[in-house]
C-alpha cells in the first residue's frame, strides 16, 4: 500500500467517524478522502525557515504571560467548532449555565 492510499484510507475512516460511522456509504467517504489527499498533496509545503521564524514569534508572546494564565493556554483544548456536523441536522442547543451560589457565611 502507498502512502497515498494510506493517507485516503486514513481521511476516509476520520469522516466516516465524523458522520456517526453510519453504513452504506464507503464509496463517498472514499471519494471525498481521495479528494482531500490530492488537494493536501498539491497544496504548498512550508519551508523549514518560515516554520522557524512563525515558531520563535509566538514564544516571545507566551512568555509574557504569568503562572496560571500561562499554564491554562498550554492546555487550552480545541474549539468546539471542529466538529463535523452532518448536512440536515441541527447542532445540539447548548443549555445555559447554572450561576454559582454566593459562599455561605
Amino acid at each position: 500500500m502507498s502512502t497515498d492510499d494510506k493517507r485516503v484510507r486514513e481521511f476516509a475512516y476520520q469522516i466516516w467517524e465524523s458522520e456517526g460511522k453510519p453504513e452504506g456509504q464507503e464509496a463517498r467517504h472514499w471519494e471525498m478522502a481521495r479528494k482531500l489527499a490530492e488537494a493536501e498533496a498539491l497544496a504548498p509545503k512550508k519551508s523549514p525557515k518560515a516554520a522557524a521564524t512563525k515558531a520563535t514569534t509566538a514564544k516571545p508572546a507566551a512568555s509574557k504571560l504569568n503562572g496560571k494564565a500561562a499554564e491554562s493556554k498550554a492546555k487550552a483544548k480545541p474549539a468546539a467548532a471542529s466538529k463535523v456536523i452532518p448536512p440536515g441536522e441541527k447542532p445540539a442547543e447548548k443549555k445555559p449555565r447554572a450561576a454559582k451560589k454566593p459562599p455561605a457565611v
